[in-house]
């Protein structure tokens, strides 16, 4: 082949038609009924929501053009990046105006104009690292090439597990073992991994605060019609659900939804509650418009990955899927009571700078991956070497 032909080979063309648009699409239309929803009881969180989407499709748009291969360069120094930023918030002495604890959390870092949460970019950063890691063949076949992906996966749900934020550090191990069946990991090694993590929740409980003990003691006692609860820490998940059967099937409209809400007393009904409103202004019929946009979200993260040839982007494209999903899953399950409450914000959706500029940046890449046509050779994601790629 001649050297022309062999970079011609290597040059990514670009898609007009793609399954990223399903995911911009269900993106954008997700970040619209979360504005509509917050403008329930707060115009004025309305308002600033919906400048940050703005923010967050610029960034997305940003993102979405930068190839592959770049990201994957910069993926373990992202990794690092963040799990510093993580670091940061734990050391004791920092001032309150850089770092400010909420409800015994230190999540934030004060940027002036908005709060950034550090574990947002993790997530992407432990996607995009691990994906790096899993593209050769010797590493997800072999169990010490796994074991190395968990200790990709341990630090950053560890530090996040401590702020603490139960909910965001559940996301890790379904994206890994969806990364994993993705790469064509063994059937034995996942099941030794899906082990470890059930082990692995007893120290976890050992591990939380005191008013994350109570809140999964909460749900068991509301599982078991107990309501003993439900004046103190079980307040927001009775409030939520009460709310939520007020919405029956089509919704009480926006102005008795304001009335019920202000009733009602629904704590951050903004931000890890918005599902609630939703249910509560729009009915069951408004829950499944959402969870459809989900659906078409994830189908399209998925359509994504199945046209990737390169390892890489295929891996990025289903962990960063499986997040955003999980989350979903998590956060409206929560609010149905069928999960503890973990102040896990529903994405594109939930009140909150870098959530939503964090799920449009996930949005951006899932776009880049499908809007490019892979080259059908690369030098180190898809090779003809012996334990490179199968």
């Amino acid at each position: 082949m001649s050297r022309f032909g062999a970079k011609k080979l290597n040059v990514s063309s670009i898609r007009i038609f793609h399954a990223g648009w399903l995911v911009v699409a269900s993106a954008f239309m997700l970040s619209l009924i979360g504005v509509t929803t917050i403008d329930t009881t707060r115009p004025n969180t309305a308002k600033y929501q919906l400048g940050l989407a703005c923010l967050g499709v610029v960034v997305g748009i940003g993102i979405a053009i930068i190839p592959a291969k770049r990201l994957r360069q910069a993926s373990w120094w992202l990794l690092g990046f963040g799990l510093m930023l993580l670091i940061f918030l734990l050391i004791p002495g920092v001032p309150d105006f850089i770092v400010h604890p909420r409800h015994g959390a230190r999540r934030w870092i004060n940027l002036g104009l908005m709060d950034f949460q550090p574990s947002e970019l993790v997530k992407i950063a432990f996607v995009l690292a691990l994906a790096s890691h899993l593209r050769f063949k010797q590493h997800y076949r072999n169990f010490s090439g796994l074991l190395v992906a968990l200790c990709v996966v341990v630090p950053s749900a560890f530090l996040i597990l401590i702020e603490p934020d139960l909910g965001t550090a559940m996301l890790f191990l379904p994206a890994m073992l969806a990364m994993l069946i993705a790469a064509g990991a063994k059937y034995k090694h996942l099941v030794i991994i899906a082990f470890l993590g059930i082990s692995a929740s007893a120290p976890m409980y050992m591990m939380l605060k005191p008013h994350q003990k109570d809140r999964i003691n909460a749900l068991i006692a509301q599982v078991q019609g107990d309501d003993r609860f439900e004046q103190s820490i079980g307040y927001q998940g009775a409030r939520a659900m009460t709310l939520i059967g007020a919405g029956q099937m089509w919704g009480v409209g926006e102005t008795d939804a304001k009335e019920l809400l202000a009733a009602n007393h629904l704590p951050e009904e903004h931000n890890d509650m918005i599902f609630a409103v939703i249910v509560l202004r729009w009915g069951l019929r408004g829950a499944i418009i959402v969870w459809a946009l989900y659906a078409i979200l994830g189908i399209g993260g998925i359509l994504a990955s199945i046209g990737c040839r390169d390892p890489f982007p295929r891996l990025v494209a289903v962990g960063l899927t499986a997040i955003l999903l999980s989350q979903m899953v998590i956060n409206t399950g929560m609010t149905l009571g069928l999960a503890p409450i973990t102040g896990l914000t529903l994405p594109f959706m939930s009140a909150g700078g870098s959530s939503l500029v964090a799920a449009w940046m996930m949005a951006g890449i899932l776009f880049g991956i499908a809007m490019r046509r892979d080259p059908l050779m690369t030098r180190e994601g898809f090779t003809f070497r012996d334990g490179v790629y199968d």
